[in-house]
């Protein structure tokens, strides 16, 4: 998956979600990610991946690099749903 765009789901940071750049066990490094607040549209991280998220959803702003040091769950993104979900968002 190392160059993917991918959802990662966390022990204790949340959800992210970027590009895979390195991956050693539960230590996992994004380039261009962003944190996934809060999701409308998807009831699972899974349905996320494969069609991205519906307006009300939460989605910060990009940041270049994160080290996320507990990931326990890494999912592909499909193409449908990494253009929706590389665009920030921060509807009510």
């Amino acid at each position: 998956m190392i160059g993917s765009f991918v959802i990662v789901r966390t022990r204790s940071a949340g959800v992210h979600m970027g590009y895979l750049k390195e991956c050693n066990g539960t230590a996992v490094l994004l380039t261009k990610a962003l944190r996934l607040w809060r999701w409308k549209g998807a009831n699972t991280l899974h349905e996320v991946s494969k069609n991205g998220v519906k307006e009300g959803s939460r989605i910060s702003e990009e940041v270049p690099l994160i080290f996320l040091s507990e990931a326990i769950e890494l999912i592909p993104c499909s193409e449908k749903a990494k253009k929706i979900l590389e665009v920030p968002r921060w509807d009510d």
